[in-house]
């Protein structure tokens, strides 16, 4: 029995005399002095005599955990190192759906309804209602009438309707794979025919859909989608934000008639419910989600697509670490479907792969249409820096002016939320931290709130300093979204300024009327985080400029410039997609770094080869792999003491280096103190071993954990 908990192994239950019990079967069984949920994994161990073993207490009315999603729940756990149950965890997040769904009494006419000697007008309007339909519930049927509930209930005492019991369920629509499509051009088609060919075929295979911004790859992979319900199978589209989820819902709508079910955390137990049940009994055809929907128990998955494959926010840090892309991989190998990954700016691990074999590619290398790539030109902030105390350049504010004048759109593009990253006291220097992080407080003076972006933690902004007790001389430095949508305020008071961040938007409801209103050209001035940097088409924006282009490739990160190069090309492919040409404006200091240069040379095969050759050099993935071990706990001494212990127990093997522990760039974190240790060894390696030997008798105190994260994306 495998329980949704983070423990390292399966229990052995009894089977009572007289109840049946399968594998994959959602059971309720004792623990200690409480009950939980279980899934039958197995046949029992027999480690433990059946005189000592608790019995199973109930089976749940759920249909039984598929085949595939089980094997895929062992196989993300054995990958990841992560206890199987709380992987499982992930798979049961909607626990009210193994319950047995509520039903209702509907009524219909009976044998009996043609005695006109009990039919009254009232009756006679109940009986036309209910001509040639579905039966329906009596609050229903009464409203349609215009009678009270009491006729219908009095009718089927008497004998004129007949009463019968019906599961009350959500129903979802079907979207209809044979609507037409839009014209493809001849790339287009010629990719699409590729997709269908593979869905068509049921086996698995992963294709890279390479294309440039506004390629037109989700008319693409649509063809894919359609080809998936013309046979019956149910479609998963995994898409990195909720806030790409509007303008793309309304494509899919336009497309298959009807909008897919979405899986996100914004969705009401009750919507994950219906969902989760609709889903497992086959009546969805297409869900779009988030990386947690993955884990759903498809009744038949033919296809699986990953938009945008290449976004970090595939990539979950805590808990089960792992990465939603190569996860989908996975879930599609072991269900024997296609899948796509799309992406204008793929990763470096993708690339590897098709050139590997591993995957198969279709290229899109030019705009749908006569639409032509913006031009992007760097503006050195060394040469030509803006006014002090502002932030936009002035190359950026004399286009920024001509695109309003022309009655086009801008988007200024800052990947810092708030007003300020830092506060400082101008007396003694001190800026203002979080008490749980190793982090500044930043400043939100819209909210007037100074926030830590790492867990949460607020207050209200200070005029005392809390290390000198100066008063009133705090000072914001740097620019967040908020200073700079004072400051574009400021330059072009007539224009209308909104903001597009977590912060502003804080629901998908919010996101999606910013963009209408954006589509709809009744703002001037965007300015947004990366939010803003992918998957919309706005048909007015001609004009993007990034504000500090230079923020992302600081700090050491192994993928901080393909990062910052996938980010920069993304937002700036916002630009020009309709009839008027687009460009982009890149504010930096270091404009002869190789990410500037293949930005603005439009290059990024150049980018490519040139990081690939410098990641095999260092042995780094692609070429290479890596593992982290981050361990934490509120004493500082109890986790070095951890530390000291794994330390000792370092493998000491060739083609193995283990850097640390060393104090994490984050040492504090939600009030726990971080320390870390990084393993490397060649790509041929299968790092899992090495670990679970390396690891296995390392006894940890019950303050202190130990998170293992394979394939690491952030070295915070």
């Amino acid at each position: 029995m495998l329980l949704p908990l983070p423990l390292a192994d399966a229990y052995d239950y009894k089977v009572p005399e007289g109840l049946y019990v399968a594998v994959g079967h959602f059971v309720i069984v004792p623990l200690g002095k409480r009950e939980t949920l279980g899934v039958v994994w197995g046949e029992g161990t027999g480690e433990v005599a059946v005189a000592k073993l608790r019995d199973i207490i109930e089976v749940l009315p759920a249909l039984p955990m598929p085949p595939p999603l089980r094997r895929f729940i062992d196989w993300v756990a054995a990958y990841t190192l992560a206890p199987p149950g709380a992987v499982l965890r992930m798979a049961m997040s909607s626990p009210s759906a193994l319950e047995a769904p509520k039903t209702e009494t509907v009524y219909q006419p009976s044998a009996g309804a043609g005695d006109t000697r009990k039919l009254t007008p009232a009756r006679r309007r109940v009986l036309e209602a209910l001509s040639g339909g579905p039966a329906m519930a009596a609050a229903e049927l009464a409203q349609l009438a215009g009678v009270g509930g009491s006729v219908v209930k009095s009718m089927a005492a008497v004998g004129l309707l007949d009463a019968a019991e019906r599961t009350v369920r959500r129903s979802f629509p079907r979207p209809d794979g044979g609507r037409d499509g839009p014209t493809l051009s001849p790339a287009q088609k010629a990719a699409a025919d590729a997709l269908i060919e593979s869905v068509k075929a049921r086996a698995f295979s992963a294709t890279l859909l390479d294309g440039v911004p506004g390629a037109g790859k989700t008319e693409v992979y649509f063809e894919a989608i359609a080809a998936a319900l013309s046979i019956e199978r149910q479609v998963l589209v995994l898409l990195p934000e909720i806030a790409l989820t509007a303008q793309w819902l309304n494509r899919f709508e336009d497309r298959f008639g009807c909008t897919p079910a979405v899986w996100h955390s914004g969705l009401t137990s009750l919507e994950r419910r219906e969902t989760w049940r609709a889903i497992a009994d086959g009546r969805i055809g297409v869900v779009v989600g988030a990386r947690s929907a993955l884990f759903l128990p498809f009744a038949d998955l033919g296809l699986v697509v990953v938009d945008e494959e290449h976004d970090t926010s595939f990539k979950q840090e805590e808990g089960v670490c792992y990465n939603a892309r190569d996860m989908a991989v996975v879930r599609a190998r072991l269900v024997a479907a296609p899948i796509v990954l799309a992406s204008a700016t793929p990763s470096l691990e993708s690339i590897m792969n098709v050139a590997s074999g591993r995957y198969s590619a279709l290229h899109l290398p030019a705009r749908h249409g006569s639409n032509q790539l913006a031009t992007i030109a760097a503006v050195d902030l060394k040469r030509l820096p803006p006014e002090r105390g502002r932030w936009l350049s002035p190359p950026v504010l004399d286009a920024m002016q001509t695109a309003l004048a022309a009655g086009e759109q801008t988007l200024l593009f800052l990947n810092r939320r708030g007003y300020a990253p830092i506060t400082l006291c101008r007396s003694c220097g001190k800026g203002i931290e979080c008490p749980q992080c190793s982090a500044w407080l930043v400043e939100h003076r819209f909210r007037r709130m100074l926030v830590c972006h790492h867990c949460g933690y607020s207050e209200a902004p200070a005029t005392t300093c809390k290390s000198c007790g100066a008063v009133d001389h705090f000072v914001a430095c740097g620019p967040g979204v908020e200073r700079l949508a004072e400051e574009a305020h400021a330059a072009f008071p007539e224009a209308r300024v909104e903001l597009f961040t977590s912060d502003s938007l804080a629901s998908r409801e919010e996101a999606t009327a910013a963009i209408e209103r954006m589509i709809a050209g009744e703002i001037d001035i965007l300015i947004g985080t990366q939010m803003a940097a992918k998957g919309h088409h706005f048909p007015k924006l001609t004009l993007v400029a990034v504000i500090d282009a230079d923020l992302g490739l600081n700090g050491g990160d192994l993928r901080a410039a393909e990062r910052t190069f996938q980010l920069l090309y993304q937002v700036a492919g916002r630009a020009g997609r309709h009839e008027r040409p687009g460009r982009a404006l890149i504010q930096t200091h270091a404009p002869e770094h190789p990410v500037m240069q293949a930005l603005v040379a439009n290059d990024r095969d150049r980018f490519v080869a040139a990081e690939l050759a410098g990641r095999s050099a260092a042995g780094m993935p692609p070429y290479g792999r890596l593992a982290s071990l981050i361990i934490s706990g509120p004493d500082p001494v109890a986790v070095d003491n951890v530390c000291a212990a794994i330390a000792r127990n370092v493998p000491q093997k060739d083609g193995i280096t283990v850097l640390g522990p060393s104090v994490a760039p984050m040492a504090l974190l939600r009030g726990r103190h971080r320390r870390r240790f990084l393993l490397k060894t060649g790509r041929d390696t299968a790092v899992q071993p090495l670990l679970r030997a390396w690891l296995g008798q390392i006894g940890l105190p019950a303050s202190v954990r130990l998170q293992i994260d394979v394939d690491p994306y952030s070295f915070l």
